[in-house]
């Protein structure tokens, strides 16, 4: 069971650092296969505020999209939790998120923005190791977020 929860866990990581890296072709590693998602409906994908994701060719696309327009992204992972049923394993975590993007002058970064998120991964066993099946990620409010609500009502 140990050695599962750590192969999960290093799927999960590989997700993210395949987005750190710019790599389309790692991050279509971490995900099912075509053949191994059709047979169980597909593969679903939801970034917090756009609408669900269904299908390899649609995430695939969401995540050229991401980045190509995201100059820097590193994610720092907390509360990190796994669960291994049988063939399927669940990780939940906050993903703390930095990104930027490019400054007016050439080669300069822009100014680097923080972000959090919290994530819910859903991974299958394959005959090639576990592949993400599913990711799920919402918006956390910060403090001054839940101000400016309040702000609103009264």
């Amino acid at each position: 069971m140990e050695a599962d929860r750590e192969a999960v866990l290093a799927a999960n990581q590989r997700l993210y650092e395949s987005l750190e890296n710019n790599d389309l072709e790692a991050l279509e590693d971490v995900w099912l296969s075509a053949a191994d998602a059709d047979d169980k409906g597909g593969v679903v994908c939801v970034h917090p505020g756009w609408p669900v994701l269904r299908g390899r060719a649609q995430v695939t696309r969401s995540y050229l999209l991401i980045m190509m327009n995201t100059e820097y992204i590193q994610f720092f992972l907390t509360d990190v939790e796994v669960e291994v049923q049988g063939d399927v394993a669940l990780v939940t975590c906050t993903e703390n998120i930095l990104s930027g993007g490019e400054a007016e002058e050439e080669g300069e970064l822009g100014p680097l923005v923080g972000g959090k998120v919290v994530a819910t991964n859903l991974f299958r066993r394959t005959p090639d190791g576990w592949r993400l099946w599913s990711h799920h990620g919402s918006p956390v409010l910060t403090s001054g977020d839940d101000d400016d609500d309040d702000d609103d009502r009264g």
